[in-house]
């Protein structure tokens, strides 16, 4: 009985999905050449270019530490460079390099037809009420967590409400 609740509950049906989706853009985007990690930090800095490392760090919910490895090797590598800050001699601005511009094509071109494959056999309509189901979740979940606001959650926020 509890194996069959658990098939159904919400949190482990979101948790697996999630989980089965990652290992699946993963194998599709191996050929690239670049880590998972790897591929976040580039995605997430195309999103937030001239963010600083620490604001990386709260985006990609990982420690600074680990973030200053994988920039030190995206960097060392061409994929991103490092500019001083003009207010703040201390902090440097994180900015993508040349390089991943055909990269970033190709993983969005994997992405949506991986989003096509994993909705296959889902009407249109069906899809467009999965999509505004999962956003009302994630609206509530904000709403919930909104006393403890971070770079993380205003940027979700602000992604909420431009129907992202």
């Amino acid at each position: 009985m509890a194996a069959r609740n658990l098939d159904r509950s919400f949190g482990f049906l979101l948790h697996d999905v999630s989980r089965l989706l990652r290992i699946e853009y993963n194998r599709r985007v191996r050929h690239l050449g670049l880590t998972r990690s790897q591929w976040r930090v580039i995605v997430h800095l195309s999103r937030n270019e001239g963010s600083t490392q620490t604001f990386l760090a709260d985006i990609l919910e990982i420690e600074n530490a680990t973030l200053a490895r994988l920039l030190d090797r995206l960097e060392a590598d061409g994929w991103i460079e490092r500019r001083p800050s003009p207010t703040d001699r201390r902090a440097k601005h994180l900015y993508l390099t040349e390089k991943p511009a055909a990269i970033i094509d190709a993983m969005s071109r994997i992405s949506s037809q991986l989003q096509h494959d994993t909705l296959d056999g889902l009407a249109p309509n069906e899809r467009e009420r999965l999509i505004d189901t999962l956003l009302g979740i994630k609206r509530n979940l904000l709403q919930m967590t909104s006393a403890i606001e971070s770079p993380v959650d205003s940027l979700s926020e602000r992604k909420v409400a431009a129907g992202d």
